[in-house]
């Protein structure tokens, strides 16, 4: 019995110690994405919007014409599962997921359940690597996400400001290449964030175990 709550201890210990090591590590459970298309664009190119789903914000907070989608929680199917380390976001991990669609043409295209990602590959000229693709509808990779203008990466908030980028995939579904690269609006951010929990925890566990132990020893 000493044996094993000693064990215990030990065990507290390390994920004490892996817990501090990671005091500055965020975790996205909520906030919005907003989005201000520039409807011309897309309207040159044969897409007119008509609607969004009950679910979108609108307006959002970029201003008249903008629209906003929630961020789903770590609990939501697909979860958000976006973790950062303060200061540069850097490193990072994990996706962004929406919910909500726009409508095109008449409501005959839909575009939503956004998943903002991260793909090394994607990195070239003002291409952060991150993108925006749609889940619902047409399914595809629509924008890359430019290099932030804004960025406050910081304990409890995460606020991104960047251009969308039309992105090759769009180009190519829309019939026209020429198109890659194309500035077609703006993203903005906004999610609350905290800091995560699991290796806490995981501490308090062990140490009520730790605690029932020695009572019974």
């Amino acid at each position: 019995m000493r044996f094993l709550f000693s064990f215990l201890l030990a065990a507290t210990i390390s994920l004490s110690s892996i817990n501090l090591s990671n005091a500055q590590q965020q975790v996205v459970v909520g906030g919005q994405t907003n989005v201000l298309l520039d409807t011309a664009t897309l309207s040159s190119v044969g897409l007119d919007l008509s609607s969004v789903s009950t679910d979108v914000i609108a307006p959002g907070d970029l201003g008249e014409g903008s629209v906003a989608f929630g961020i789903n929680s770590r609990f939501d199917s697909p979860a958000t599962t976006f973790a950062y380390q303060t200061t540069n976001l850097s490193p990072f991990s994990g996706s962004i997921e929406h919910r909500g669609s726009v409508f095109f043409n008449d409501d005959t295209v839909e575009v939503g359940d956004f998943s903002i990602g991260f793909d090394p590959g994607r990195v070239a000229g003002a291409n952060s690597g991150f993108f925006v693709e749609s889940t619902t509808g047409l399914a595809a990779i629509l924008f890359d996400v430019e290099t932030p203008t804004t960025l406050n990466a910081g304990p409890g908030v995460l606020e991104i400001g960047a251009n969308l980028l039309v992105s090759s995939e769009f180009a190519t579904v829309l019939g026209n290449s020429a198109l890659s690269g194309a500035d077609v609006g703006d993203a903005f951010v906004a999610g609350a964030s905290a800091v995560p929990e699991p290796s806490s925890l995981a501490v308090v566990s062990v140490l009520g175990l730790g605690f029932l132990l020695r009572r019974r020893s």
